[in-house]
């Protein structure tokens, strides 16, 4: 997998360089929901690396944020997220990244989060481990829900369904130690990968969301699942990643609060 990690670093930091460039600028935003924007350093960015990656390999399929749906019959499928924090970066919040993923398959082989700003890069290959700039990386060893520092996140509908997202985070406020909300999926799951974070938990992502961040938490020695059972895929709806030590207790939160949640 080497060319295609190799590649992947490439695509990564030609969107940072592009994230880079508008960041503290004025940017052309627009509202694809309510609560959910686009700039056009996103669109740029998809651009940009959507053409580094059909240049060097055309017959892979692509899937991106912003629009780009390159599905044609492949055993590689390229999934990407222009910029992961996009409200972070209207705002000029320094806490956004670019993700770039590779499934074989139908199973994440290469992962690569870039952190433009703090310069952080993030890779992962399917069976080599996780490594933050050159370093190898490994997942905390806290094994107690009460000593742990968790991370997560809002869907964008949560306006008009807000009950099981906001029912589980006061949950977690009163079970964790404390309980981060910074806005983008794919660093938290860097974080969690390197230790930073123990756990995480979020409803409704999309695949370019957890792609690339996935696998760096389960190369890093982590545990990913949904809520309720041992499975994974980033196509579902229900994201529980931890260090793994705490899992079965993040998932009793989550399980109580949902009975608590449908029976209210």
């Amino acid at each position: 997998m080497g060319n295609y990690l190799e590649v992947a670093v490439e695509a990564a930091k030609l969107g940072g360089d592009v994230l880079k460039q508008y960041y503290q600028q004025n940017k052309c935003i627009e509202h694809k929901g309510e609560i959910d924007i686009v700039t056009n350093a996103d669109k740029r960015s998809e651009k940009l690396i959507v053409e580094l990656l059909s240049a060097r390999f055309p017959r892979h399929s692509i899937l991106a944020e912003e629009g780009t749906d390159m599905a044609q019959p492949s055993e590689f499928k390229w999934v990407i997220d222009p910029l992961d924090g996009t409200t972070n970066f209207a705002h000029d919040y320094p806490f956004f990244c670019v993700s770039v993923a590779l499934e074989k398959n139908g199973e994440v082989v290469v992962g690569v989060v870039y952190h433009p700003i703090l310069e952080e890069l993030f890779v992962a290959e399917k069976h080599g481990g996780a490594y933050l700039n050159g370093r190898r990386i490994g997942v905390s060893k806290v094994d107690r829900l009460r000593n742990a520092l968790l991370s997560t996140g809002f869907p964008y509908d949560v306006l008009v369904d807000p009950e099981d997202a906001l029912q589980h985070f006061e949950s977690f406020i009163h079970t964790a130690q404390a309980v981060r909300r910074d806005g983008s999926a794919a660093l938290d799951l860097c974080y969690l990968a390197m230790g930073r974070f123990d756990g995480f938990w979020e409803l409704r992502l999309k695949p370019w969301d957890t792609a690339a961040g996935i696998l760096m938490v389960t190369e890093a020695g982590g545990q990913v699942t949904d809520f309720g059972s041992e499975t994974y895929s980033i196509y579902q709806d229900q994201t529980l990643a931890s260090n793994g030590l705490i899992h079965d207790q993040m998932r009793e939160v989550i399980d109580r609060s949902t009975k608590t949640s449908s029976s209210v």
